[in-house]
């Protein structure tokens, strides 16, 4: 299956490559120094976009492109250590969501429509005509209302500690006491909790690096963009009714001691996606790619090999 290249021409690239790691050095704890990734800002509608790149092999014309979606509130340095683990034949861009890291928003009108628009612009950007979407919590909510809007556009879906269903009542009210809490000055305070319920008891423990980045992510993030984004979560639409539409081969990862997603809500996407398989990560909470990242990044060669590159 063969993608359009990567539009280089198109964009302004700060070089970030180091060299490689010793052999068997591994990189658990933080988003380390990655060989082969290009830090690169597109202008896409008038806004940067910031983007980490790992070219495929050939670069004019990779197997497969997969697109990393980071999650709420992060960027897209959340997913530098499963860029670095790419097979050379993938291509792989995780980029900003506006508004989150180094990407830019003319505004904080969010919704789950709106940055799945703004993916679409950015492959067309890029010249990317499919692609395997991998979204973690939040950027699965995109990733699968992007299928449900741009079906053409999705190749494969990886769909990481996240679910189909809308917010219930309950769940909305939660979002919106976190906006007051933020905006009376309690972003400390919102951010010390939801640690603990991101990550694994084992992780937070004993894990502090990958911790520590984290905390320093969402405190860098600007209190009208978190806001803004729990308001887009809290209004997302139900997007269960497409999950038996999907026709991609989808790979479904939940972390086994994942807080805010249930394994019920997991089973629900792989029993409803004909072309899907289920696994859970062990030694892992809510961001299982950061937690446990050797075995994520097992999982995923494992997905792309079999439906992609074999």
């Amino acid at each position: 299956m063969r993608k359009s290249n990567l539009g280089y021409a198109t964009l302004s690239t700060r070089d970030t490559r180091v060299p490689n790691r010793p052999s068997g050095e591994t990189n658990r704890g933080d988003f380390g120094s990655i060989n082969m990734i290009t830090k690169s800002n597109a202008k896409i509608d008038g806004l940067d976009v910031a983007l980490l790149i790992k070219p495929g092999m050939p670069s004019t014309d990779p197997e497969v492109s997969v697109i990393f979606i980071h999650g709420f509130p992060f960027s897209g340095e959340m997913w530098r250590q499963q860029l670095d683990a790419l097979p050379d034949q993938v291509q792989g861009i995780a980029y900003d969501i506006r508004g989150f890291g180094e990407s830019e928003t003319n505004h904080h009108f969010f919704s789950i429509d709106l940055f799945a628009r703004d993916l679409l612009a950015l492959m067309d950007h890029l010249a990317i005509s499919k692609a395997v979407l991998c979204g973690i919590s939040m950027g699965g909510y995109i990733a699968l209302r992007f299928a449900e809007l741009f079906p053409e556009r999705v190749s494969g879906l990886i769909l990481s500690d996240t679910n189909a269903v809308a917010d219930s009542n309950e769940a909305k009210l939660k979002r919106f006491a976190i906006i007051e809490q933020v905006l009376a000055g309690g972003k400390e305070d919102f951010i010390a909790a939801f640690l603990k319920n991101v990550f694994s008891d084992a992780t937070f423990g004993s894990n502090s690096s990958v911790v520590t980045n984290i905390e320093k992510v969402i405190l860098s993030t600007q209190d009208t963009t978190i806001c803004a984004a729990l308001l887009a979560l809290a209004s997302r639409t139900d997007t269960t009714s497409i999950l038996n539409r999907l026709d991609v081969p989808a790979l479904i990862i939940r972390g086994a001691e994942d807080k805010l997603m249930t394994e019920a809500q997991a089973l629900s996407l792989s029993d409803n996606i004909k072309f899907s398989d289920n696994v859970v990560i062990p030694n892992a909470g809510h961001l299982p790619n950061l937690e446990n990242p050797g075995e994520f990044n097992h999982q995923l060669h494992h997905f792309l090999n079999k439906h992609f590159l074999s």
